[in-house]
């Protein structure tokens, strides 16, 4: 069994040449700027993790993850256009530098190229690949649209606001790692056990992300942080607040929603520290971290073979960045 960086790197090695034309240079250089400024290429391993738990890996599930790969940059640039967002990855966004339209045609072009990776899929699990894949990209687009809904909504529940990241966030951790099981051969249990492991360790994932987004340094994370706060995202954070918040510092943070001024991310901060945020945050990130391992331990494998995927699910949950 190969580990994380092995994955990483043999993925890197296949994904790294031009993806796009030349010309014109204007709407394609900046896709290719933005792909090289990669991340950690979580998805696409996760793809290649998912066939690798079956057995050796198929050239399939390169193509697969590379699709995968381009779709979640493609969401990536037009998040960040209707977050207004300055930077991704500690760099300047594609619409910072290049304005929206320029930054929204990428963005479609990269998702048609994508396909085209699809389509290099053998016959024998093509069609079902392209439901799954097609199924994940409306339930992506459906809770990007849920998190804008919920930015102008006075109040947005718990179970609300999980629904939006399941869709936003876990469905395609979870199709990435299915997309590889299917390749992998794997039968409709272990695929459906395997995608409750990516659907709930998405859900750990974004309660990581919404803390970093808070309390992560800016260094370390590579975005703005604080810029959720700045918009009034109903984050698992500012949910638990506005739900456990003492009177005064209820008022006071409703009365800070309304502004937009310099000193507002660090006194919204004080108020998540007063209602104990730091370890609510850790206690459900773990909730949700260990019903994805339990779903792991339900997949009829090996238990050396799922030794990678539990690395990960730590990994991802722990990490800083």
């Amino acid at each position: 069994m190969k580990g994380i960086e092995s994955l990483q790197l043999e993925f890197e090695q296949y994904f790294s040449h031009r993806h796009f034309p030349e010309f014109p240079a204007t709407l394609y250089d900046p896709l290719e700027a933005f792909l090289l400024n990669s991340g950690k290429r979580i998805r696409p391993v996760l793809c290649l993790m998912g066939n690798e738990l079956f057995g050796e890996i198929n050239k399939d599930a390169f193509h697969a993850a590379a699709a995968v790969e381009l779709f979640h940059n493609f969401t990536l640039i037009h998040d960040d256009i209707m977050d207004k967002a300055p930077l991704r990855r500690g760099k300047p966004t594609v619409h910072a530098i290049h304005g929206e339209p320029t930054a929204l045609l990428g963005g479609d072009v990269m998702m048609v190229v994508a396909y085209d990776y699809l389509n290099k899929l053998s016959g024998t699990y093509l069609s079902k690949a392209i439901h799954l894949f097609n199924k994940t990209a409306k339930e992506v687009c459906e809770g990007q649209q849920l998190d804008m809904d919920f930015e102008g909504m006075q109040t947005v529940s718990l179970d609300e606001y999980l629904q939006m990241i399941q869709l936003k966030t876990s469905v395609l951790l979870a199709a990435s790692l299915q997309l590889g099981a299917l390749i992998g051969g794997a039968g409709e249990s272990n695929q459906h056990h395997l995608y409750e492991f990516g659907r709930n360790l998405g859900i750990a994932f974004q309660i990581q992300d919404d803390y970093l987004d808070a309390f992560g340094d800016p260094e370390k994370f590579g975005k703005q942080v604080g810029g959720d706060i700045q918009s009034n995202k109903k984050t698992f954070l500012m949910i638990h607040a506005l739900a456990t918040a003492a009177p005064d510092d209820l008022k006071r943070l409703e009365d800070l929603m309304q502004r937009n001024d310099q000193d507002k991310v660090e006194q919204v901060l004080e108020i998540y520290r007063k209602c104990g945020i730091d370890n609510w945050a850790n206690e459900l990130k773990l909730k949700y971290l260990n019903l994805a391992l339990s779903h792991l331990e339900s997949i009829v494998v090996s238990k050396v073979r799922k030794e990678p995927l539990v690395e990960l699910a730590h990994y991802l949950i722990q990490r800083e960045k």
